[in-house]
């Protein structure tokens, strides 16, 4: 640098001058590394570093004294707080899924007017009965005759504390207690921090509740509902104490109407209404009994047709074979001649052959292909049981609903664990058993199950209560001619102008009707 007096000055100075830098953008754009060398660099100015040594030791300064703070001079107060504060698992409680009729009526659904869904159970912690019950309430429809078909729930339950000690919806009978996990969903749960005054800190959901599944039954709740109101009169005039109906669509299983009488109110159930519960649970009418399902019965008449089946298929009769008819047949009595045995028909039929015996319900055709008697052969007990366990009685049928019998066929081992080793099995046993008699138990359900089978060519259909379920069945592998004949038997009951035809009442314009009668004695 040159002094305006003259001299030459010179002097240290921290600027860098012009030539450098364009010095360094030269050897930057040859890439020649060797002449960095000469690049001039700044040195870090100890005053900077020291002052960030003093900004680093007050920040370690100022924690420290904080955490001693807290560790040392009001740690206990801390632990007293940490003491008081809960953290508590709440239960998220998860939506009962609907269950609809098949023309899309809701039969039970749930009551959210005073719960919110996915609301913890404990977000406000208060031990009275109203903050209890933190979840939606179930409804059912108020048409009568569903209440045994759809059944009834128990509420989650919790403490005087508010500690839930049953978490779920419980179903207890019905399809509430069929689908129960498919209704059911899956529960959530949140984790709440209260202090010890009981607000809360804070909340956090830790699993969100998956709800049930809706379901749609086969079931026409109209259809039902009618079914029941008409049976219920008929059985009130009658006198009789109790009743049992089911409709189902013989080629799909689907059951269009499944109802008992006397019914309960399923509604009070689910409520646990203690003077409801201990009347119905008192009655001698056993309203809480699905007759459908769990009525056992002695089938009379209705299985003849299951053994006229059997004598086709078993070559025992041709279906033209007349059979006469007196009013009763008179068998020996081995041990005591002066005394024979007398099995009676319900009138005299005259010569019958199978088809009209069908249509008059001739008890004397079936003792005689049932056991035989004189020249005709009959099919004897191990064949009356045999067909009528291919039939589908003498166990259940599958259907979805729990609690279901499965009902009694008379044999000669049946009658000895009944009735002991000193009683044997006589040809009076297959008799009766030809008929439907004689210890021969069935359901409702078991019954619609055989019918069907014989009238859609020999499926032997599990009952569907869901709608539109892929029908489930058993090839019974009979010959459809068989069947047929049978067939033509029942409605030749309907349209037969004799005076002994058994259900002419039925016979209506405009509708085609096969039925047999059954009487139990």
């Amino acid at each position: 640098m040159i002094s305006t007096n003259g001299r030459k000055n010179v002097r240290r100075t921290h600027e860098i001058a012009p030539d450098e830098i364009f010095l360094d953008s030269s050897n930057l754009l040859d890439r020649n590394e060797r002449q960095f060398e000469a690049r001039v660099v700044r040195p870090v100015a100890p005053r900077a570093i020291a002052g960030i040594g003093i900004v680093f030791a007050m920040i370690l300064v100022l924690f420290s004294g904080r955490a001693f703070n807290l560790e040392v001079i009001r740690g206990a107060a801390y632990a007293d707080i940490s003491r008081t504060n809960r953290l508590d698992r709440s239960v998220i409680f998860a939506t009962r899924g609907i269950i609809f009729d098949r023309a899309g009526r809701e039969l039970a659904w749930n009551d959210t007017s005073s719960y919110t869904p996915g609301v913890a159970s404990d977000e406000v912690l208060d031990t009275s009965q109203a903050s209890l019950e933190k979840f939606a309430k179930r409804r059912y429809t108020g048409l009568p005759g569903l209440s045994h078909i759809l059944g009834f729930i128990r509420y989650p339950k919790a403490d005087a504390s508010g500690v839930w000690w049953r978490e779920e919806y419980a179903g207890v009978s019905g399809v509430e207690l069929a689908f129960n996990d498919a209704l059911g969903g899956i529960n959530g749960s949140s984790m709440t921090e209260t202090d010890a005054r009981g607000k809360i800190q804070q909340q956090n959901i830790i699993l969100h509740p998956e709800n049930g599944r809706d379901i749609t039954l086969s079931i026409d709740a109209q259809l039902q509902s009618k079914l029941y109101t008409l049976l219920s009169a008929h059985a009130t005039r009658q006198g009789f104490q109790s009743a049992v109906a089911v409709i189902m669509d013989v080629e799909t299983g689907e059951l269009l109407a499944l109802t008992s009488f006397p019914e309960y109110d399923n509604v009070a159930f689910t409520e646990g209404d203690s003077a409801a519960i201990m009347e119905v649970s008192a009655s001698e009418r056993a309203p809480l009994l699905n007759r459908a399902i769990a009525g056992l019965y002695a089938p009379g008449s209705i299985v003849k047709p299951i053994f006229a089946v059997a004598a086709l298929a078993e070559k025992i009769i041709s279906p033209e074979t007349q059979i006469l008819s007196t009013g009763a047949i008179t068998v020996p009595n081995p041990y005591d001649p002066s005394k024979p045995s007398v099995f009676r028909d319900w009138t005299v039929h005259g010569l019958v052959d199978m088809r009209t015996a069908i249509a008059v319900s001739s008890d004397e055709y079936f003792y005689t292909i049932g056991g035989g008697y004189g020249a005709q052969k009959g099919l004897g007990i191990a064949k009356l049981d045999e067909y009528s366990r291919r039939f589908g009685l003498g166990e259940p049928t599958g259907i979805a609903i729990l609690g279901e019998e499965s009902g009694i066929i008379p044999t000669p081992e049946w009658k000895e664990q009944v009735f002991g080793p000193d009683d044997p099995w006589r040809i009076g046993n297959t008799y009766h058993t030809a008929i439907g008699q004689y210890g021969f138990q069935v359901t409702p359900i078991q019954a619609v199950r055989f019918t069907s089978a014989i009238a859609n060519g020999g499926k032997l259909l599990v009952p569907q209560l869901i709608a539109s379920s892929t029908p489930q069945y058993t090839d019974l592998q009979i010959s459809d001619e068989y069947l047929q004949i049978v067939r033509e038997g029942m409605r030749l009951a309907v349209t037969s102008t004799r005076s002994d035809a058994t259900v002419k009442s039925l016979n209506m314009s405009g509708i085609q009707i096969a039925a047999k009668t059954g009487t139990a004695e």
